[in-house]
């Protein structure tokens, strides 16, 4: 007889235990299974996100910024330094404590919901008499059989590999690496100026390197409006990165001087080289020895375990989370799956507004969006209008030396309905929750209006975004 479990978690990361504390918070008994394994040889819970992505990058995006901050900032404030030096070992090993405590954490709230959390490797074998079976094997190797009534897959996702620049872990690099350089490389190269390349090409610009950030697509940002993109390639620009679109790499070769990477862009075939190179082109579902033969489960053309909008694969009490399923790959998404999951198995009413997931990008300035994009809202045929509100209007933007960027808003003509809000400046990360928060209500530009923000403030900048939507801003002109 094999352990029994009401649901077993395959998966760790911030899809996998929110999962598996919110089902032990509903009294089920429940497993979490997951190998995630540090370069040092540790296991940890957490997945990419505490362990390689969100939390460590943001460590060293703060220390980044402050260096950058107090070499070129700090005396605005008539704070004067001299000889100011950065110790990346240090900042290393910041990050590195910030990434155990967080690990830490997650182990300790696994227990405190009930959870029996299992270190090693899950796989969804082929049910049998109506009872869900998962192959666990230890860190030591021994294999078990454990029964379930549910199984929730949640094995995240991986960086995508270009087959012209193979990983090797040590020139050429993914983001994970990426975090772990151990000195600051003269001349980076990032495939990829999507999020990741972003945040990680601003860490080591702002260090020192000379960073140049290759994307194949004519177009910067597609994903975000337009304004804000144009916006943010300036900014960017301006900081010293070096932005080439266009540009197609297909090949690199290593050599004494370092890694010369071939591409092609609109003026033909071009050649870069640098120390270090950081493929960032993306992430792919992880599914590799998660499904047995047999597990009925199913993927689709990119790789993605196919589910319905709640989260249901085509077998029964299956489910999937987070990277491993379709929608944007963030983990903001992954954990309220992963909440949502857990309690339809407990029997309770639960859904997910895909339609009002907020994206952050962590560079300074920030970058935040909800909702449509201009374009999107144009493309759709509805009659809308947009209200913007600049930083440098900001009496608290200006005060903090961040009066970058603007927010916008995008509302409905015919029921005031806001249907988007788009911010690039100082704390949009932040400020883009309250349009999150409104739009989940279906809120109006009128209920933006009428809401009361205190002063000074950055948040006036979404109230005033929404007053220039009619018309009647009061701290910028109206136009």
């Amino acid at each position: 007889m094999s352990e029994q479990y009401d649901v077993i978690v395959i998966g760790a990361g911030p899809a996998g235990y929110p999962a598996a504390i919110r089902a032990g918070q509903n009294k089920l008994k429940v497993a979490c299974i997951d190998g995630w394994k540090n370069y040092d040889g540790s296991y940890a819970f957490g997945g990419t996100c505490l362990n390689a992505g969100c939390i460590p990058s943001k460590a060293l995006l703060e220390s980044s910024e402050l260096y950058h901050r107090a070499q070129h900032e700090f005396e605005l404030h008539g704070i004067k330094l001299k000889g100011v030096e950065f110790d990346v070992a240090a900042m290393q090993s910041r990050k590195s404590k910030i990434v155990k405590s967080s690990t830490q954490g997650i182990a300790a709230l696994l227990k405190g919901a009930g959870v029996n959390a299992l270190v090693g490797h899950g796989k969804l074998l082929k049910a049998e008499g109506g009872v869900n079976k998962v192959e666990y094997t230890d860190k030591e190797g021994k294999v078990q059989v454990l029964s379930a009534t549910h199984v929730v897959l949640a094995s995240g996702s991986v960086p995508t590999e270009l087959k012209s620049l193979p990983f090797d872990g040590k020139d050429i690099i993914d983001s994970w690496g990426a975090l772990e350089l151990s000195a600051v490389p003269k001349r980076l190269g990032v495939i990829g100026a999507g999020v990741i390349g972003l945040e990680l090409g601003s860490v080591w610009n702002r260090l020192g390197a000379q960073v140049t950030v290759l994307e194949a697509l004519d177009s910067f940002l597609p994903m975000a409006d337009q304004a804000v993109s144009a916006e943010a390639l300036k900014n960017f620009k301006k900081q010293g990165l070096d932005v080439k679109l266009g540009a197609k790499v297909s090949a690199a070769t290593k050599g004494k001087d370092g890694v010369t990477l071939k591409y092609t862009d609109a003026s033909g075939e071009q050649s870069l080289v640098v120390d270090k190179v950081v493929v960032a082109i993306g992430r792919r579902p992880f599914t590799t020895n998660l499904l047995a033969e047999g597990s009925g489960v199913e993927l689709d053309e990119r790789g993605f375990v196919k589910v319905d909008h709640e989260c249901r694969t085509g077998m029964a009490n299956v489910w999937a989370v987070g990277d491993l399923v379709r929608g944007p790959m963030l983990a903001h998404k992954g954990k309220e799956e992963g909440v949502v999951v857990a309690d339809l198995i407990a029997g309770k009413h639960a859904e997910v507004n895909y339609n009002i997931i907020p994206s952050v990008i962590y560079t300074a300035p920030e970058i935040a969006w909800v909702g449509q994009t201009e374009q999107q809202v144009k493309q759709s045929g509805r009659a809308y209008k947009v209200g913007s509100f600049p930083f440098m209007a900001s009496g608290r933007a200006r005060a903090m030396e961040a009066a970058v960027g603007f927010c916008k808003m995008i509302s409905a003509v015919d029921t005031d309905e806001v249907l988007g809000v788009h911010i690039i400046g100082p704390m949009a990360g932040e400020l883009i929750g309250e349009a999150v928060l409104a739009m989940e209500y279906s809120a109006s530009t009128e209920d933006f209006q009428r809401t009361i923000h205190a002063h000074p403030t950055l948040s006036e900048a979404v109230h005033e975004a929404a007053l220039a939507a009619d018309k009647i801003a009061i701290d910028f002109p109206n136009r």
